[in-house]
């Protein structure tokens, strides 16, 4: 007997096509439908086409697609447009035995966003025949069994859909059973055995059946199961359900333990054969026994493991309540379990469309990512909501149903911050609210935007004269705020005129390091310092650029010996110098200047007597070079001395130079005439020719009120001096080379500041000794108070007595000077 069932079917004969656009001008629907098992590059459809798009534009436009499954069953050609099978699809692994199976995608195009939602209908092929869980059963069945009793059996599972699915049962031709199939709620039934005739043991105890399930696709497709039927003697009553069907309602995530429901059935017989025993049929699947228990001697079902409603919303449970007895008889309690749904999932964030990386100049609302939410929960999938921080440069767009496009949102600085972890929180709508986090970390790429700037403002380098060519001189740096490629740097010298050379034959620099070399080898005589200006330019694909000065100071080194300026030699290498025999000590032979080209401490020149014939005759003041007489000369010294003056500096190691000085000792009559004297000089010439027209002239009374005022005046500046040196014995009135030289002497020789003042003249080259009236007169009478000696080593003036003597003497003194002065005019 065959039983024939209608199942619920989806009809394709060809790739069907349907086109949907929402009033949203952004996004709209496209779907496909195809058979599953296509082959690898198969065309779909031409979706560039399909949705009005140029082919030529899909790359520039960054056409993409992307599934919402696991597998990436479907690829473009964008080049065609055309949309290809890149996996072979199977319908029973990616849907199961679900009638409708649809594949998401999600397509993208930029410039301007456009997403479009496709949807590929995937169709059903009979590819696969039932099969029945178990081959061979085995029944027992007793002789005493009621006409119209049914034996459950197995059903027979086809993993196709619609009309490929399990279709008809077909029983093998016999005469005690026929064949029916019992709805179970599901897609199939269950098929039953029905004794439609009584068994009589003794005539036939064994029946081999064969059932036969096929399927409704074509060419048909079948499986079969055979059935032992063992009849045996047992008991005449079997038990009976409380119920036809037990329909139980459950929230899912019910503790376990839970009871359930109880399947109670009644047996009439007594003893064994009344007790009544429960347990799970054969076909029970093992998912169904881990979620629930069964009690064999209460028929109490409880929750064993965890319901879910997202797994499964209804459990087929059947109960077989068998008797005790030595031929037990039973009978199968059907107990239907519904699991409502409760807010147990957290909505799932999926990204379709992800961007790590943006640049740091990119536009506004440029897209990062697009995303879906998906909630388990069947109530709440549509109604999540999303957000994300307000501190970050980003925000959330709404796209349409769950879909939700992440764009930038304000200014991005690499510099700044050079990456973004973004956490997107999707809250539901069920009670309690359930939330989720997703983190998308961005990395923001680097542009050209920041010029390298240097350490310092300026920099100053020293290097020391007569270096090594190629000789360090320092080094310059800088910095550049932004990576890789674009914070490289490098070095150089803009061109600029030193001392009317290019700065290249001066300097050179590292273009990697910023070091700098002397390219030449300096003097500090010619160039003390100078400037150079360094350029640094990073390596970008738009150089940026900056300048700094470098001053580079040439550090000095005693290199320059001293060079004597005077006195030159005439004849020769010697200089030749003449004196009178008669010179008291402190006369001035002649001063040696000389000059170092060098600077600082190596320019500090000192004076010294290297080889003197007699050193007891002269001394040179160390600072200014003056060469004096130290002692009077007398008939055994030589007339031809030969002195050599030392000229060094103060560098380290010392350089020196000398000059050679030939002094002639000249014998002169010391009482030569004053006058006869005067006119072999200029200006003394001239100053006696005025005061012989001023005494022939002018009256003596006028002649007299000078030189009386003259004498006060030379007393007083004696007076407020203070001083017992004056060197009263040996009033010198002579000039060598300068006045200056004189007031120099002075100094280093401790004569007297108004001894200066017997010359007039810087020019003067002779002597003129003018002591005659002055020792006898003046110079005799201050010998016991204020009289002083020159020290032969140093020439200096050293007082005889102390001050005190000096200044009690004062009054008296400047009484007898003015009586000199008085005398002095009247000898004139």
């Amino acid at each position: 007997m065959a039983f024939m069932r209608n199942c619920r079917v989806s009809q394709w004969s060809c790739i069907y096509l349907s086109l949907v656009y929402l009033t949203d001008p952004v996004f709209g629907n496209i779907r496909y439908s195809i058979p599953e098992e296509l082959e690898i590059d198969t065309v779909v459809g031409n979706i560039a086409e399909d949705l009005g798009l140029e082919v030529t534009q899909m790359s520039e436009r960054r056409f993409r697609i992307a599934s919402e499954n696991e597998g990436q069953y479907l690829t473009v050609n964008l080049e065609t447009g055309n949309l290809h099978i890149q996996e072979t699809i199977d319908r029973e692994k990616l849907c199961e035995q679900s009638l409708s199976c649809i594949l998401m995608l999600q397509a993208v195009i930029e410039n301007p966003l456009r997403i479009y939602r496709i949807e590929v209908d995937v169709l059903d092929i009979n590819d696969n025949a039932p099969v029945f869980q178990r081959q061979e059963v085995n029944l027992e069945i007793s002789e005493m069994t009621a006409l119209g009793t049914a034996f459950p059996l197995q059903s027979a599972v086809d993993p196709d859909a619609g009309t490929n699915c399990v279709h008809s049962y077909q029983l093998s031709p016999n005469q005690c059973f026929t064949l029916k199939t019992q709805p179970d709620g599901g897609q199939n039934g269950i098929p039953e055995l029905v004794l439609q005739r009584y068994l009589d043991r003794e005539k036939e105890s064994n029946f081999g059946l064969t059932v036969t399930a096929f399927d409704g696709g074509n060419p048909k497709k079948f499986g079969t199961m055979h059935i032992k039927i063992n009849v045996v003697d047992a008991n005449d009553n079997a038990p009976v359900c409380g119920q036809d069907i037990y329909q139980i309602t459950i929230s899912e995530n019910a503790p376990t333990d839970t009871l359930i429901v109880k399947v109670t059935a009644a047996d009439t017989d007594e003893g064994l054969n009344g007790d009544v025993i429960y347990s799970f049929s054969d076909h029970t699947p093992d998912k169904l026994r881990e979620v629930f228990s069964l009690d064999s001697i209460t028929g109490e079902i409880r929750v064993n493991g965890t319901l879910d409603f997202e797994e499964s919303d209804r459990y087929q449970i059947s109960v077989p309540a068998k008797d005790k007895g030595s031929h037990p008889l039973e009978v199968h309690c059907n107990v239907l379990v519904m699991v409502t749904d409760s807010n147990d999932n957290s909505p799932e964030v999926l990204f379709t469309i992800t961007s790590n990386t943006v640049a740091e100049n990119v536009s506004q609302d440029t897209v990062i990512a697009v995303l879906r939410i998906v909630d388990r929960d069947f109530k709440n999938t549509a109604e999540a909501s999303c957000r994300i921080s307000r501190t970050v440069p980003f925000k959330l767009i709404t796209s349409f149903n769950n879909y939700y496009t992440l764009v930038t949102d304000g200014d991005i600085d690499r510099e700044v911050i050079p990456e973004y972890n973004i956490t997107i929180t999707c809250t539901d709508n069920g009670f309690p609210p359930l939330l989720t986090t997703e983190t998308i970390r961005v990395q923001v790429s680097d542009i050209n935007d920041n010029a390298p700037r240097f350490t310092q403002r300026s920099f100053t380098m020293h290097i020391a004269e007569n270096n090594v060519i190629g000789a360090s001189i320092g080094s310059v740096s800088a910095v550049d705020p932004d990576s890789n490629q674009n914070a490289e740097l490098s070095y150089s010298i803009l061109d600029s005129l030193i001392q009317s050379l290019p700065v290249s034959t001066f300097v050179s620099i590292n273009t990697v390091n910023g070091m700098m070399f002397a390219r030449q080898s300096f003097d500090f005589e010619q160039i003390t310092s100078f400037e150079v200006r360094v350029k640094v330019t990073d390596a970008g694909s738009l150089p940026l650029s900056s300048t700094v000065t470098v001053k580079v100071i040439v550090m000095d080194q005693n290199d320059n010996a001293p060079v004597i300026l005077s006195p030159l030699p005439m004849i020769g290498s010697a200089v030749e110098e003449t004196i009178p025999r008669s010179v008291d000590p402190g006369y001035l032979v002649t001063k040696v200047t000389a000059i170092d080209a060098d600077s600082g401490m190596n320019a500090k020149i000192s004076y010294e007597i290297h080889q003197p014939s007699d050193e007891s005759l002269f001394t040179v003041a160390q600072e200014t070079g003056e060469l004096w007489t130290i002692r009077h000369f007398t008939r055994k010294d030589s007339i031809h001395i030969r002195v050599v003056i030392l000229v060094r500096d103060n560098g380290t190691p010392s350089l020196s130079s000398t000059v050679t000085i030939n002094v002639h000792v000249e014998d002169k009559i010391e009482n030569a005439s004053n006058t006869e004297m005067l006119e072999t000089t200029g200006r003394w010439k001239s100053e006696f020719n005025l005061y012989l027209m001023i005494l022939f002239g002018t009256t003596s009374f006028v002649l007299f009120l000078a030189i009386v005022f003259l004498g006060f005046k030379v007393c007083s500046s004696r007076y407020e001096a203070n001083e017992g040196c004056c060197c009263w014995n040996t009033l010198c009135f002579s000039q060598r080379n300068s006045l200056q030289g004189i007031e120099k002497a002075s100094v280093n020789l401790q004569i007297a500041p108004k001894c200066t003042e017997a010359y007039e003249n810087e020019n003067l080259t002779q002597k003129i000794r003018y002591e005659t009236v002055m020792n006898d007169l003046l110079f005799l009478k201050l010998h016991d108070s204020a009289a002083s000696m020159i020290e032969l080593k140093t020439g200096t003036c050293v007082a005889e007595k102390h001050e005190k003597a000096l200044i009690s003497t004062n009054r008296a003194t400047d009484y007898e000077v003015r009586s000199v002065f008085l005398n002095v005019f009247w000898v004139f």
